[in-house]
């Protein structure tokens, strides 16, 4: 099972906030997920970025990747994160 940090779009037409979280790769986007690490409202300015620390460090040392935007979104919060 390969697991990825990654967002997943909620909110309404012209109006998306973003999910954080950590799903199998297999999952859909929008779709099931194993659990919620945060969440990212680009809509804000500046943009608006809440993380649960603990838990992505818990799913990094479990040797989950990060997807590009989400790395770029830890790095800002001084996370390193493995890019997949």
């Amino acid at each position: 099972m390969a697991v990825k940090i990654r967002l997943t779009r909620m909110g309404a037409k012209s109006k998306p906030f973003y999910r954080i979280v950590a799903a199998d790769s297999d999952f859909p986007r929008d779709g099931r997920f194993l659990e919620i690490l945060g969440n990212y409202d680009p809509k804000k300015d500046p943009p608006e970025v809440n993380i649960n620390e603990e838990k992505v460090h818990k799913w990094l040392s479990k040797g989950a990747k990060a997807t590009l935007t989400v790395a770029n979104i830890l790095k800002t919060k001084g996370i390193q994160a493995q890019i997949s």
